[in-house]
């Protein structure tokens, strides 16, 4: 089915794209949630974010600090260690690797 193809093509870039998004600035944990549905197919809901966004804290990626919020309760933030930007630099080259990749194939036989 195409809906279970794209989920798991989308759980496997998420990371990559969350990273992304941290890279110039930190964020919360809506505030990714609502960039990521802002980009269409990247769209993922607060109980796939969440659980990634601990994920790569515990693996060092990630820390966190807490920002006061003009709206209610501090907020937790999220930005990239020097480790999380090694990471994005790895994730990036493969993931470039892999599109590359992906379009040669798709486009194989194309010219005959």
């Amino acid at each position: 089915m195409i809906s279970d193809w794209s989920s798991q093509l989308k759980r496997g870039v998420l990371e990559l794209c969350i990273l992304q998004l941290l890279r110039e600035e930190p964020s919360y944990g809506y505030e990714i949630v609502t960039t990521l549905d802002a980009l269409g197919p990247l769209a993922a809901g607060e109980n796939t974010v969440y659980p990634l966004l601990r994920r790569l804290k515990s693996d060092g990626v990630l820390e966190t600090f807490l920002r006061e919020s003009p709206n209610g309760p501090s907020r937790q933030y999220y930005r990239l260690t020097s480790d999380g930007r090694k990471r994005l630099i790895a994730l990036s080259k493969e993931w470039q690797a892999m599109a590359n990749a992906v379009e040669e194939c798709l486009h194989k036989g194309d010219s005959k």
